[in-house]
């Protein structure tokens, strides 16, 4: 690891003065995906900025009958919130899908949303990888593939985004809330805070350089049966090959994101129409662009027995 200074603040106006002051600084809570990339020289920050003692660390109603989730709440506080277990249960499930207890109990809300890739090339240090060092090449391409994106990917870049909890964000239509460091705030729908890779797989979010997320608002939930199933390798402590989360009306209506496939959490809204149909209507808009590989084209598939069993298992249980 590289030597770094480091300070706390104690304000989101204090983290702003400090990013503004020392470009290049990154902000740190849990630090549970930072450190470890700090350790490999994958990321290399001169300045660290603290941001445990800002105070976003609570579950708020909002005036609309939504929650204000704060960035830095832990990943096991939200997912065991009896707001979030009741009407927002695909968000507890994602949550739960996720990493294991001890990671969950330090991880929070912003960080989660911000994790980078755990595509095995980005993390060899030997290995081409355009996320890592833009214009070395995509060693993935040409290599083992087998957990990459099927669609939305690029010829620079096939990793896909690891969170969970980004997944249930998007069916749920979460908006993002920042402080920039000149002391601005804005609102970010989840729909438009990531990026497709394109010719800069390096930049992962829509987010501007020093831009602080400061919490996470939830709308006001819906009607319909909530669920969240992961597919992976190994029973836990592993990453989605591919995870679906939906929610489901009795009329078999409703809302699917789909993880583990690209660069973002990936909901088509028009292919919602389909759901009434069944699976197979709604995958084949869903991905209708994809472009497998060789060694990941089971995806595809792999998404419609997902999303078929979810679809059977609404119809059958009382929503």
């Amino acid at each position: 690891m590289k030597s770094f200074t480091y300070e706390r603040v104690r304000s989101p106006a204090e983290a702003a003065e400090a990013m503004r002051r020392t470009p290049g600084a990154r902000f740190i809570a849990g630090g549970t995906n930072l450190l470890d990339l700090m350790k490999l020289q994958i990321e290399t920050p001169g300045h660290l900025i603290d941001v445990n003692g800002i105070g976003l660390d609570r579950i708020e109603p909002t005036a609309d009958g939504g929650l204000r989730i704060g960035a830095l709440v832990r990943n096991t506080d939200l997912a065991s919130d009896l707001r979030v277990r009741r009407y927002y249960a695909v968000l507890s499930r994602a949550l739960l899908a996720g990493a294991s207890g001890q990671l969950r109990n330090k991880a929070t809300t912003a960080g989660n949303l911000l994790q980078r890739t755990r595509c095995p090339y980005f993390y060899d240090t030997a290995q081409q990888c355009n996320k890592r060092q833009p214009g070395s090449g995509c060693g993935a391409l040409k290599g083992f593939n087998r957990p990459h994106a099927v669609i939305g990917s690029s010829e620079m870049c096939i990793a896909t985004h690891p969170s969970d909890m980004a997944v249930a964000m998007r069916v749920l239509d979460a908006t993002v809330e920042t402080a920039r460091p000149n002391g601005t705030t804005r609102t970010i729908p989840i729909a438009d805070f990531y990026r497709l890779p394109g010719r800069t797989p390096h930049i992962d979010t829509n987010l501007e350089q020093g831009e602080l997320i400061t919490a996470v608002t939830l709308p006001r939930p819906v009607s319909g049966k909530q669920a969240y199933h992961k597919v992976r390798d190994r029973a836990s402590y592993a990453f989605a090959l591919v995870s679906v989360a939906t929610i489901i009306q009795p009329d078999g209506s409703g809302r699917v994101a789909v993880g583990g496939v690209a660069h973002m959490p990936w909901r088509v809204e028009a292919a919602e129409a389909e759901m009434p149909r069944g699976a197979a209507p709604v995958v084949a808009r869903l991905l209708a662009d994809a472009k497998p590989t060789e060694q990941n084209a089971f995806k595809l598939p792999l998404v419609e027995r997902t999303l078929a069993t979810l679809l059977s298992d609404a119809r059958t249980v009382t929503p």
